[in-house]
C-alpha cells in the first residue's frame, strides 16, 4: 500500500525543513536513504 502524503512528509522532512536522508526519484520509484546495493542496481543495473 502507498503511504499518504502527510505520512511521507513526516518521515522525510526533519524539524528544520530539510530532508532527513538522501532521496532519489527514478521514474515512479522513490528511494529514501543510502544502500549501496540498491544504488548499484538502480544506476548500473547490477
Amino acid at each position: 500500500d502507498k503511504p499518504d502524503e502527510d505520512t511521507l512528509t513526516n518521515l522525510l522532512i526533519g524539524r528544520t525543513g530539510n530532508l532527513r536522508a538522501p532521496v532519489i526519484r527514478k521514474g515512479r520509484t522513490l528511494i529514501v536513504g543510502f544502500d549501496e546495493a540498491t544504488y548499484k542496481h538502480l544506476f548500473e543495473g547490477k
